[in-house]
């Protein structure tokens, strides 16, 4: 059955596909990470724009254990009723892949506390609408190793981190991804959704030709 429910995942990433601790040197400085504050330079109104426009389909979230105590320590505490973020963030169903007791008082939440990629896979076919996951890089990189994502909404920041972890690994494909749009904002950060269309093609260069698959290649080599 055709998934209902959409996975979308909103990262700021580097050049190197870092997210850690991207809004501050203390941030995240999980496994000696350093490096931290690396997107700040590049904030600016126009991402600031952007994003709230990503956020505003969101249905529900997914969270990691730790990105979800980081945000519950903050959010609840922003009540203006103009900051829609906040309003969505502290109303709308909250999912929490934990494998380690969580206190999930910020509501409402469901902790997924094993099995976390079945778990997802079934939420995905109960209903419509969006799960957005945010921040969460490595509950996000599990999710696209197992190909529950299905749209990228991606910053990416001019600057090569050098270290920490990034949100792309080695997965069993390789997946491919439409691009849905893409601009730049003043201050040099790179926007783009893409949207993914199953498993990646892949091909052998012809010089002179273009968009040709891999059997489509060899039949033209055979055929000089």
């Amino acid at each position: 059955m055709e998934a209902k429910v959409r996975v979308v995942i909103l990262n700021f990433l580097s050049l190197d596909g870092v997210y850690q601790g991207p809004g501050s040197p203390d941030e995240d400085r999980t496994d000696g990470f350093e490096r931290g504050g690396w997107f700040v330079p590049f904030v600016d109104a126009a991402l600031e724009k952007r994003v709230e426009e990503w956020a505003a389909s969101a249905t529900g979230f997914l969270f990691g254990r730790r990105t979800y105590e980081e945000f519950s320590a903050v959010w609840p505490t922003i009540t203006d009723p103009a900051d829609r973020n906040a309003a969505r963030l502290n109303s709308l169903p909250k999912y929490v892949a934990a494998t380690s007791p969580v206190d999930a008082t910020w509501g409402p939440a469901t902790v997924l506390d094993h099995d976390v990629e079945a778990a997802i896979a079934a939420l995905k076919q109960d209903g419509r609408g969006e799960l957005q996951v945010h921040g969460s890089g490595r509950l996000g990189r599990s999710l696209l190793a197992a190909n529950l994502v299905d749209e990228l909404r991606l910053a990416i920041a001019p600057v090569i981190v050098g270290q920490g972890r990034k949100l792309f690994g080695d997965t069993q494909a390789p997946s491919g991804f439409n691009l849905l749009s893409e601009e730049r904002t003043p201050s040099g950060l790179i926007m783009c959704r893409l949207e993914n269309t199953g498993v990646g093609a892949a091909g052998t260069y012809v010089r002179g030709q273009t968009n040709l698959s891999a059997s489509e290649a060899a039949s033209d080599r055979a055929s000089k």
